[in-house]
């Protein structure tokens, strides 16, 4: 009897560590089974835009400017999209490693404001300005002609409305469409890209702006 139980404890003895064993390499082929995470897309913006040099004396006479911006729902997100010209025009495609570090609306908006603060008293939405830049943003993406060419195209209508005691009177509205090259066919080319045609369409729409005082 005393045999048998001694035999029963040195079973139990050993078992453990082997349950021990087989429970750690379990644990062990679980993990290696998990989904690897991919690295992390990457941000981008415009960068800081260069200094216009115009005096600050021309914003004085001018009226206070507000400007708000909105896009259609493609542009809702912070997706950055392209379109191949070449195979499906119709189709508009998102880079997966790549990202707007915010909307394309609220680039543009932020990139306006920059551009005009140096020609206008620029106020932000619900202050009280004279008059109301409204911004609609139809298209923003990088468009590829060829496999190794593409250019970042944007597209809005803007809209200026003068605030009166009656209510908002709507001035005048046009159009803006801008086109510019890439220098690589990638999405940091893009990213260069739209950037050239923002700058282009602040300057304009300062330009435009101007002929109200």
């Amino acid at each position: 009897m005393r045999i048998a139980m001694n035999l029963r404890a040195a079973g139990a003895g050993w078992m453990r560590p082997l349950a021990i064993f087989f429970l750690t390499s379990a644990a062990l082929l679980a993990g290696c089974a998990l989904p690897q995470r991919g690295p992390s897309p990457l941000l981008y913006d415009f960068g800081v835009r260069p200094s216009s040099g115009t005096a600050t004396a021309t914003a004085a006479a001018l009226p206070a400017l507000a400007i708000t911006a909105q896009a259609t729902p493609a542009l809702d997100g912070n997706a950055m999209l392209y379109r191949l010209a070449y195979a499906n025009e119709q189709q508009l495609r998102a880079y997966t490693q790549a990202r707007w570090a915010m909307s394309p609306a609220e680039l543009v908006q932020q990139r306006l404001r920059e551009g005009l603060s140096g020609q206008f008293t620029v106020l932000r939405p619900g202050e009280d300005a004279q008059r109301v830049l409204q911004l609609e943003l139809e298209e923003f993406s990088q468009v590829f002609d060829a496999a190794d060419k593409s250019s970042g195209l944007l597209r809005l209508r803007a809209t200026v409305r003068q605030r009166l005691p009656s209510g908002e009177r709507m001035m005048a509205q046009r159009t803006v469409v801008v086109k510019r090259p890439a220098p690589s066919a990638d999405a940091a080319g893009g990213v260069r890209a739209l950037s050239a045609a923002t700058d282009a369409t602040v300057d304009e729409l300062a330009q435009w702006l101007r002929q109200w005082r």
